[in-house]
């Protein structure tokens, strides 16, 4: 699978209810601990001070990205997404481990 650096904001929108929000949010917990048993979320981290998300998601493509994995999201409707294909770094600390493959 390919890595991929997602940047995500949610904007929940006007008129929503306070029920609705919970609701989604709910689910968005539990579709995340999914994806990421499935080995498609990594990482997920919140810039401090801020209410966007960067997380370092997998996937087998960018399609397969934004249609099978982020795009299952709850909150995805009000969601905005700013994806950067990553790959591997010669100078990647991880690299240099000593059982890492070559």
């Amino acid at each position: 699978m390919r890595e991929f650096l997602v940047e995500i904001t949610t904007t929940v929108p006007e008129g929503v209810g306070q029920d609705e929000v919970d609701r989604r949010r709910a689910a968005e917990a539990v579709r995340a601990r999914e994806l990421a048993a499935a080995g498609h979320l990594a990482r997920l981290w919140r810039p401090v001070g801020e209410l966007r998300s960067v997380g370092l998601w997998r996937a087998a493509d960018e399609g397969e990205l934004h249609e099978k994995v982020l795009g299952t999201l709850p909150l995805s409707p009000w969601m905005t997404f700013t994806v950067t294909p990553l790959e591997p770094h010669p100078n990647d600390p991880d690299g240099f481990r000593a059982d890492a493959p070559r």
